[in-house]
């Protein structure tokens, strides 16, 4: 069971590599790493489960953050549907992830972007773009499509600067004139 002390902390030199990429058919250790993280994550976002667990919450988590340096990643989001009390998730695990289109409009997150890397606070805004087309690989290797807008578009930005070695402080801003934050 993957706990929060088993996630690269940003002194971690390994974060600032880029990533390989993947050769299909996944490995073993890479299918137990993707459960692993999933798992964390959509525990990480139940408060009970993330207090009884000591668990960050966090909505992303690329390979490299556990020292593994293969280009795929997981998002956990969260969504929200109209009188529904029970908490639901959309999983997203992209291997070999590019961003293929974007729109030109940025966003920014309004309470600013945070890492399970980070373990610091942090000021300033990210300028990412509103919405991404990325394409990329599922676990089994068949190709897939995925557009995201919004907060999705900056967890999938998010994870893919991770394996190109790239932290969100490297990009902390704090101009961010004209563009809408969220």
């Amino acid at each position: 069971m993957l706990k929060t002390k088993d996630i690269l902390d940003e002194k971690d030199k390994r974060l600032h590599e880029i990533s390989k990429e993947v050769v299909f058919p996944l490995t073993e250790t890479d299918k137990k790493a993707i459960h692993d993280m999933i798992e964390y994550l959509h525990d990480s976002q139940i408060e009970e489960l993330a207090e009884k667990r000591d668990l960050r919450p966090g909505m992303g988590m690329a390979a490299i953050q556990l020292g593994i340096k293969k280009r795929y990643f997981v998002v956990v989001n969260e969504i929200t549907e109209e009188n529904d009390t029970e908490q639901k998730f959309e999983t997203y695990i992209i291997v070999n992830p590019t961003i293929v289109s974007h729109s030109e409009e940025e966003i920014c997150a309004d309470a600013g972007e945070g890492c399970l890397s980070v373990n610091r606070e942090t000021e300033g805004y990210v300028r990412r773009y509103a919405r991404v087309k990325v394409s990329g690989y599922d676990m089994d290797g068949n190709k897939i499509v995925v557009r995201a807008r919004e907060e999705l578009a900056i967890a999938f930005q998010h994870e893919i600067d991770h394996l190109n070695g790239i932290l969100f402080t490297d990009k902390l801003t704090f101009n961010i004139d004209g563009i809408r934050t969220i």
